[in-house]
């Protein structure tokens, strides 16, 4: 038999402000008077590219002591004869990482708009339509009810670790020389400057370790209102921390013998070939703000059908990667059942993803949310995302140099690879006798395409009325 709502307790007000005021204070993240702010007009990206230039300027992988015009060395032909290698490829590997960073920054999962408990109404008595709290990252075709209202807040911690498989605390790259052809140089270097390798300088490389660790807090607060029995619009408002601490080393490879042509600093007797740099910065701010629509198409049981449109706007800062500087809108198809205690769900969808270099990707999630107890609801969940065409986001591929003799150069360790990504999910949700419910989550890779971490952690509290 549907079992009516119950009378919302008097005290329901000021529990909610409380749970808000809980959030506000206690919950975000670092205040900003603590934050140590990038320099002006920079931002986190502009911190990463510091990780790339080794001197004076603005230019990666310019060579200082190359270009010292007190050298005995013609500044216009060495000083920045590897700056082609830094910025090749669709983007330059700078800019790969940044974007890796920022779109992943910008899509991490955000709790549900289920609410513990839903409701339609029969004869003007709102009844129950479910009985267990609901999933935690999938969706549900149910809808919160006509004049229903959630309010929750979240905080989620992601420490990524890896890019495409690779330890971001040990990237390997190799920079090569630009190819440098000009009149007369055949009768100088005594062969063909059409081939990479000839003048011999050419051969010379400059391999570089990077150590990264970028550190997301994400606190988010969500907003869901029933329109109808059938319809829900949501908003999710995040307030990102994103904190980026890295070193890097670099080693200039001589080839053959003689004073030094490209060196860091000194002179070409006495060359510095290695040089390092340190960044340790993070930016606090708003994150790219969410809006949702979530339409009950068949309510029945035990099957349920539903649709979710949600579109997240560009409102974070990309420079300081707090958001990804482009529109993202996803929908899904959302299928779900109940069985007693036991609630299973899908949902199918597409991932659209304005900005050039981001490609979208169908979305795939299966699981299911079953009634521990009364007060204690398990969620479980297999979260997709598979890339749609070819990646727009490349790393320079090998370089052959092929003189003096043929030989391949490896310019990194990050893989061309399809960005597909497969998460596990396992959460708790808690409901308290005063009608808030406690959310614990925590979400596993199960393959390493794209930025992730090692585990993704949210916890949260939300109340409907």
């Amino acid at each position: 038999m549907p079992t009516p709502l119950r009378r919302l307790r008097p005290a329901g007000a000021r529990t909610l402000v409380l749970l808000l005021a809980l959030c506000l204070t206690g919950w975000g993240p670092v205040p900003l008077a603590a934050q140590s702010p990038a320099p002006a007009n920079q931002g986190l990206l502009g911190q990463l590219s510091q990780l790339f230039i080794f001197g004076e300027g603005a230019d990666p992988l310019f060579l200082g002591g190359s270009g010292d015009p007190n050298n005995p060395i013609n500044i216009q032909v060495h000083g920045a004869h590897f700056i082609p290698a830094a910025v090749a490829g669709n983007a330059s590997l700078i800019s790969f990482l940044g974007n890796s960073i920022s779109s992943s920054v910008s899509e991490v999962p955000v709790s549900a708009a289920s609410g513990s408990s839903t409701f339609r109404f029969e004869g003007g008595t709102p009844v129950r339509t479910s009985t267990s709290a609901g999933p935690i990252l999938a969706e549900r075709a149910q809808t919160l009810g006509r004049g229903r209202v959630v309010v929750a807040a979240g905080r989620t911690q992601v420490n990524f670790t890896t890019l495409r498989g690779v330890p971001l605390e040990d990237i390997r790259l190799t920079f090569t020389h630009q190819n440098v052809n000009f009149p007369g140089c055949d009768s100088v270097a005594g062969g063909d400057c059409a081939l990479l390798g000839v003048p011999l300088v050419e051969n010379e490389t400059i391999d570089l370790a990077l150590d990264l660790h970028v550190d997301l807090s994400l606190t988010t607060f969500l907003l869901a209102y029933g329109l109808t029995d059938r319809v829900d619009v949501a908003v999710v408002v995040p307030i990102a921390h994103t904190a980026l601490r890295g070193a890097s080393l670099a080693q200039i490879q001589p080839f053959g013998a003689g004073p030094a042509v490209h060196f860091f600093a000194g002179t070409p007797q006495n060359p510095v070939l290695t040089a390092n740099r340190a960044v340790d910065a993070s930016a606090t701010g708003l994150g790219d703000v969410a809006a949702r629509v979530k339409i009950n198409l068949r309510d029945a049981t035990p099957v349920a059908l539903g649709l979710l449109l949600e579109g997240r706007f560009p409102t974070g800062s990309e420079q300081d990667l707090l958001g990804s500087g482009g529109f993202v809108g996803r929908g899904l198809a959302i299928l779900s059942a109940r069985f007693g205690d036991f609630s299973p769900h899908a949902n199918l969808g597409y991932l659209y993803r304005g900005k050039f270099r981001d490609s979208d990707a169908f979305l795939a999630t299966a699981g299911f949310d079953h009634l521990l107890a009364p007060w204690a609801t398990l969620a479980a969940d297999l979260i997709s995302a598979f890339q749609v065409g070819t990646s727009h986001l490349t790393v320079p591929g090998d370089v052959v140099i092929q003189a003096p003799f043929r030989r391949t150069v490896h310019t990194s360790d990050i893989p061309n690879a399809r960005d597909d990504l497969v998460d596990a999910s396992l959460g708790l949700k808690l409901t308290t006798p005063q009608g808030i419910t406690i959310v614990t989550n925590g979400a596993w890779p199960l393959n390493r395409g794209g930025l992730r971490p090692n585990v993704a952690w949210n916890v949260g509290v939300e109340y409907n009325f």
